[in-house]
């Protein structure tokens, strides 16, 4: 492929009716509503990437014995595309996603799709379904790049196949009851998420499968996500099912847990970090122990603790519950740093703030 990949297009023959679109956006939830088209590149081991297009939105036809459904060879990929205060539309840190989904190839055996083919697939289905981006102040358009293998062979080593393909859904608010809600969470003590050498730091679909037991167990407790604790010592917190987390203590310090490779480098988390220091934060990333959490949270010592990510951006934590028993976090609701780096996240996404980091991508 050359440096400037160009997408075949090929337009849906009977694309959603305008008024019916319209109505779908007017409260589209988060990953019901998807856009008329889709983004699509072939692998062969013979050919390389090739075959770049964008057409119509449509279902899979799949052999039985398509390598991904049996060794699970399969990454995947989530970022936004934003309709500015402009009116214009941009991509947030697309960059970022290239880079990682190629990580992510490397860790499950897969070819690593160049970046450039990767950011011009996501541009071309956002410049084609532009119009189905929501307009109210949580709408966005959410990206789901992913690989699948797709050889037909019953063999455990890595397929000579895959398929590579974009989609594309309106989305609005993460959480039914707003836009950042104080959630509780659950301490999982029966689960682990990963173990050094495993696929913690790959986005890929077994590392989320993985958490569904757990999750299952935290909506059993009365709560919204779970919280996952090393896979050595149970000691040490590390991410949620599927989002960071951060803590803010009473000096104005904010802590997370470090990326040793049990923890998915998280691209909002990266940004908030960013966000924080250039306001003059302190930002620790360093080991943070569950019962130092619940020690902290009644001394008065940890303020506030928020999880983050692209779907729900940034949720604070109002409620801790574990076998050990439950504990509050500051008052129990969003706090003022939680919300102020939410508001200033947002501005910059949406274009009402400076971009000092470059990390839009206006598109024409």
């Amino acid at each position: 492929m050359t440096s400037s990949p160009v997408f075949a297009f090929e337009p849906h023959a009977s694309p959603v009716p305008a008024s019916e679109r319209d109505a779908a956006l007017l409260d589209p939830g988060f990953g019901q509503v998807f856009t008329d088209h889709m983004a699509v590149i072939r692998y062969s081991r013979e050919r390389g990437w090739h075959e770049p297009a964008v057409r119509a939105r449509a279902p899979l036809t799949m052999d039985p014995a398509s390598a991904v459904l049996h060794y699970a060879q399969e990454i995947f990929e989530g970022l936004k595309a934003y309709r500015l205060a402009d009116g214009g539309v941009a991509l947030f840190r697309a960059d970022a996603n290239a880079r990682r989904f190629r990580g992510s190839a490397r860790r499950l055996a897969m070819p690593e799709l160049p970046e450039e083919l990767f950011l011009e697939s996501c541009r071309a289905l956002v410049r084609t379904d532009a119009d189905w981006i929501p307009s109210g102040p949580d709408g966005a358009l959410y990206l789901r790049p992913f690989a699948i293998a797709s050889e037909v062979f019953l063999g455990v080593k890595p397929s000579a196949d895959y398929l590579y393909m974009v989609i594309a859904s309106s989305v609005g608010a993460y959480w039914k009851k707003g836009a950042a809600p104080a959630i509780s969470i659950w301490v999982s003590q029966t689960y682990t998420r990963a173990a050094g050498g495993g696929t913690g730091e790959a986005k890929c679909g077994g590392n989320y499968a993985a958490s569904l037991a757990a999750q299952a167990e935290a909506m059993r407790q009365g709560c919204e996500q779970v919280v996952f604790l090393d896979a050595v010592e149970r000691r040490w917190v590390e991410e949620l099912g599927g989002m960071n987390i951060f803590f803010v203590f009473d000096d104005g310090s904010l802590l997370t847990p470090p990326l040793t490779g049990t923890i998915l480098p998280g691209i909002t988390r990266d940004s908030l970090i960013a966000l924080a220091r250039g306001r003059g934060l302190v930002v620790r990333e360093e080991p943070y122990a569950f019962d130092q959490w619940r020690s902290d949270a009644a001394s008065g010592r940890l303020r506030e603790v928020f999880a983050c990510g692209t779907a729900a951006v940034v949720t604070p934590v109002g409620t801790v519950k574990s076998g050990g028993g439950d504990f509050e976090i500051g008052g129990g609701g969003p706090g003022q740093t939680t919300q102020a780096l939410r508001a200033a996240l947002v501005d910059l996404q949406r274009g009402a703030a400076p971009d000092p980091h470059g990390w839009l991508e206006r598109l024409t």
